[in-house]
């Protein structure tokens, strides 16, 4: 079971598990969360999670860009 939340959260951009870490609460209830407010809303949430999913992806290229390994000089 470990092993398929892994994939799933690598492949979905882990934002749910970055927000759980920062505000420290349980990434499954953040989870959960997303899952019944995206039936209530009829999928609203699901853009609020591709725009923290966007952000995130944006945040880590400038960081590499600005600090560059040893192996990219």
């Amino acid at each position: 079971m470990e092993k398929l939340k892994y994939y799933v959260e690598s492949q979905a951009f882990g934002v749910c598990s970055h927000l759980g870490e920062k505000f420290k609460i349980n990434t499954n209830s953040i989870r959960l969360y997303f899952i019944y407010t995206s039936f209530l809303t009829m999928g609203s949430p699901i853009i609020i999670y591709l725009v923290l999913a966007f952000w995130m992806n944006i945040r880590r290229y400038l960081r590499e860009r600005n600090h560059p390994s040893v192996w990219d000089i």
